[in-house]
């Protein structure tokens, strides 16, 4: 009987040294978004703990309770009373919520998340500025980011899938942060990519703590032994000769993403849309979909380097000046950064944001503001 409280002492014991050497879970402040059912106005309010990011020029997200509700919107609460819906909408604004951690996200540290997530096969509301009734039912995406501050989207921790399920759903997310994060905010966002924005929902309710896991780590495999194996040799086989290196695929001869982009056509003051390049919202993170016209860009300017460019970045109209200014200037400069982590000479990339003065076509539609976002390659000179 000794020896069994010894076992049981000394198992306790070694439960609290694992215990006590973790991270406790990260709990949010109102999970499942209990509040007031609101009908998303200038100056509504959001569940407790929840701070609205949306765009200054349209209304904040909704609470939702199924009686009467003015969107159409049918589901009941996954957990409590409410739950909360966020849209993206097709003049190229969409909806975002954030909220102060009650504990960092760590540099380095592995979470588990879950969250509950819908679509609403009808959800009723206006499009800006016609005024129009619409219904907002196109499949979008959650995104999940860390940052220091309100709104601040420092960092993109995760992404789901396109959100097509009408009825609750958990979908479970991993956070592996490379930066410390105070804040965290959930944004609705386009399946990407896509040729224009569109009018979708996502809902959302019962949000889990935050739960700090061992990160996975990939274990080598073991080399064959080598040596004698119970103090015998043992006789092995000859080796096989190398097999004779192939000769290298020849690279695919596509068509041209930038056919004006030859030394034939081009002359200094020339301007060239970088086309096929696409950044994630709001931000400077270029997609990997756009590394096959980068590398174009990359390969054109390897083989002639005596020429000089100015890469131009450019927005649409909706951001303050201040705003488009700078993520014109930083989305050139990444472009940039590209070009040089290739091998380009940084004495031949200049790079400069015009923000919104230089629109190409009327940012009256959602089609003219997609094609206004842009970078430009500018001839400088040939003398690199």
């Amino acid at each position: 009987m000794g020896s069994f409280k010894y076992l049981m002492l000394l198992l306790f014991t070694a439960f609290g040294f694992y215990a006590s050497g973790q991270d406790d879970p990260i709990l949010l402040t109102n999970p499942s978004f209990e509040g007031t059912p609101t009908i998303g106005k200038a100056g509504s309010k959001l569940p407790d703990g929840w701070f609205d990011c949306g765009f200054p020029s349209e209304t904040p997200p909704d609470v939702h309770l199924v009686v009467d509700n003015p969107f159409g919107v049918e589901q009941t609460p996954f957990e409590g009373n409410s739950y909360l819906g966020l849209v993206v909408r097709k003049n190229d604004t969409w909806e975002r919520v954030s909220q102060r951690l009650t504990a960092p996200l760590k540099a380095g540290q592995c979470y588990e998340f879950t969250i509950s997530l819908s679509r609403s096969l009808f959800y009723l509301s206006k499009n800006k500025p016609s005024g129009e009734e619409a219904n907002f039912t196109t499949p979008a995406v959650l995104r999940i980011w860390g940052g220091n501050g309100y709104c601040n989207r420092a960092e993109l921790l995760a992404e789901s899938s396109s959100v097509i399920n009408s009825r609750w759903l958990k979908y479970n997310f991993k956070f592996n942060p490379t930066k410390t994060h105070t804040y965290i905010v959930f944004e609705a966002f386009y399946k990407t990519p896509t040729p224009f924005p569109y009018n979708g929902n996502i809902l959302m309710d019962d949000a889990s703590p935050i739960m700090p896991v061992p990160c996975e780590v990939v274990t080598p495999e073991a080399p064959p032994l080598s040596g004698p194996v119970d103090g015998r040799d043992t006789p092995r086989p000859p080796s096989p000769a190398p097999p004779s290196p192939a000769p290298p695929s020849p690279k695919p001869s596509g068509p041209k993403i930038l056919a004006d982009l030859d030394r034939s056509k081009i002359k200094e003051g020339q301007t060239i849309r970088i086309d096929k390049l696409y950044f994630i919202a709001d931000s400077t993170g270029i997609t990997k979909e756009s590394y096959p016209v980068l590398d174009e860009v990359y390969e054109f300017l390897a083989t002639n380097k005596d020429v000089v460019v100015e890469l131009g970045g450019h927005t649409n109209n909706i951001p303050e000046h201040y705003y488009c200014d700078r993520l014109s200037t930083q989305r050139a400069k990444a472009v940039a950064d590209y070009l040089i982590k290739k091998g380009i000479s940084k004495d031949r990339l200049h790079y400069k944001g015009y923000g919104k003065r230089k629109p190409l076509v009327s940012n009256s539609t959602a089609y003219g503001r997609k094609k206004n976002q842009r970078v430009e390659i500018k001839i400088l000179s040939f003398n690199g």
